[in-house]
């Protein structure tokens, strides 16, 4: 077989395993969303985080450390991760306190972070609340980054929280992430050098999505040409045997699937993952638009367990469904629809699709 046949067969397992999944879907990823505040107000955000934003309805300490009780009672916590994100997750008061309890509980967690906050006391006291992983967030050099991202001299903060983490010696594996965009796209060669002098485990790049507040930029979204550069240079590091990987956002087709990252394309909002926001909402994908179709329920008023195995409809099934196109396409079966975080639920249309771009 050559390498476009075993590709298409790979892909047409996972196709059949991703209906297995829609019948039974494993909660391998639950995120916490302890806070939409942030320190930083960076274009791209998703969530639209700022500083300052609190809201009143915010899970309090001890609804979040009763959450902890529930998802070990109720679910195999051994074969799950809970993933901590915000806002700026070390912004919420109660962090510490939090995390410690997740960990005396037995739970693996990992932070995504702008590392803005992570002196060398910050990184002990990380170690020691058990956190595993962390993905700081780098979106481009000195002054692009912190004009991105929304806060004078961020960059260098970042970059010595980087260095903190690291010189403690006692997480599993410290990721950057850099969202690229037009604008930014130029500078990868340089930020490759940089991350090659650092002592980091993975570099992942991801594209600028458009959701959020990116959507007020729509000079800064990668062009055709762009995409293509952005992918040529992840497989480029990746054969040359750099951990460089790009995110698990999209089907890219034949040409670069298992290329520009360890495995194939699948969308794990609602079939491995589900998140519990600020608010107590229950969801999928926190990238994905707040509206009320996507919120399944509230883990003040339901059981995670009961939403998880009985709501989540909307995610069970290919997007592909729901438009002509996508149905008709012969790249259906494999792409699905593509992500849910990038679907048009208005339209009931994908964001984002590569075909005639790189497929």
């Amino acid at each position: 077989m050559n390498l476009v046949d075993v590709k298409t067969d790979h892909l047409g397992q996972l196709a059949d395993y991703t209906r297995t999944l829609y019948r039974a879907p494993e909660l391998r990823k639950l995120f916490f969303e302890l806070t939409l505040q942030c320190n930083e107000r960076c274009f791209h955000c998703g969530s639209s985080c700022a500083p300052g934003l609190v809201g009143a309805d915010d899970l309090t300490r001890d609804e979040w450390l009763s959450i902890i009780d529930q998802v070990k009672a109720e679910f195999d916590i051994s074969r799950m991760q809970l993933c901590i994100t915000g806002g700026e997750p070390l912004l919420n008061r109660d962090f510490f306190d939090i995390m410690g309890y997740a960990h005396e509980q037995g739970f693996r967690w990992g932070m995504t972070s702008n590392a803005t906050l992570i002196t060398p006391e910050v990184a002990q006291h990380l170690a020691e609340v058990g956190m595993g992983t962390i993905s700081v967030s780098i979106d481009g050099l000195r002054e692009t980054h912190d004009e991105l991202r929304g806060l004078a001299g961020g960059y260098d903060r970042a970059m010595a929280g980087i260095q903190n983490l690291i010189e403690m010696n006692a997480f599993n594996a410290i990721q950057v992430t850099t969202v690229v965009n037009h604008g930014n796209i130029g500078q990868l060669d340089e930020l490759f050098d940089i991350m090659d002098g650092i002592d980091i485990d993975s570099w992942r790049v991801i594209n600028l999505e458009p959701i959020g507040r990116a959507l007020e930029r729509p000079d800064l979204m990668l062009t055709s040409d762009d995409y293509v550069r952005l992918f040529e240079f992840i497989r480029e590091k990746r054969r040359a045997g750099y951990p460089l990987e790009y995110g698990c956002t999209h089907y890219l087709g034949l040409e670069y699937e298992a290329e520009v990252r360890e495995w194939y394309w699948l969308c794990n909002a609602g079939v491995y993952t589900a998140s519990i926001m600020a608010n107590g909402d229950i969801g999928a994908c926190l990238d994905i638009e707040r509206r009320p179709e996507v919120i399944q329920g509230n883990i003040r008023t339901d059981r995670l367990r009961d939403v998880w195995d009985n709501r989540f409809e909307l995610f069970r099934h290919d997007l592909s469904e729901l438009n002509a196109d996508c149905r008709t396409c012969e790249h259906a079966r494999f792409c699905r629809g593509d992500a849910h975080h990038s679907w048009d639920y208005d339209a009931n249309k994908p964001l984002v699709c590569f075909k005639g771009t790189l497929f």
